[in-house]
């Protein structure tokens, strides 16, 4: 009887390591991928000064550009640290919609002229996990849980 309880407890907490190295991978490649698109895309291929004239001629203040640029870059820093990934993830969903509206016109495939809206609408979804699933290992500032108490399985970690 005893064996079966210690049994079920580590495997309690197999799936619960596996969920929190998942949520690590989902954050680290979040952030990789924000931190691509603010400092090489926006910075280096097509300049700041020509992301602002961009979003000007979509009909967005041209000052939402640096807001943007800003928000990728620290959004992007805090996910690769885990500084209260599920608040950081939550903020970043607006930028990653936004994206998809920039892009839909130009059909599904990203691999399109103009970009299509594919992988916008992947990063707001993949987003919309990373807020459920929370921080992941090795997170520096933890997010509060979403529902009180970590779960069980994830308390012994």
């Amino acid at each position: 009887m005893q064996n079966q309880n210690i049994s079920s407890t580590s495997s309690q907490s197999q799936p619960a390591q596996q969920i929190e190295n998942g949520a690590l991978l989902m954050r680290l490649t979040l952030g990789v991928v924000f931190l691509a698109h603010s400092l090489y895309l926006k910075m280096v291929v097509f300049t700041l000064p020509g992301t602002v004239q961009f979003f000007a001629s979509i009909g967005l203040p041209p000052s939402m550009a640096y807001i943007v640029f800003g928000m990728e870059v620290v959004g992007g820093v805090a996910l690769i640290l885990g500084v209260y990934t599920r608040y950081v993830a939550l903020a970043l969903i607006p930028i990653a919609l936004g994206a998809f509206w920039v892009h839909m016109g130009n059909g599904w495939e990203f691999s399109n002229e103009g970009g299509g809206w594919e992988y916008p609408l992947f990063l707001a979804v993949a987003l919309v996990v990373q807020f459920f699933i929370g921080d992941g290992r090795y997170a520096l500032r933890r997010s509060p849980s979403l529902f009180g108490e970590r779960a069980p399985e994830l308390q012994a970690q």
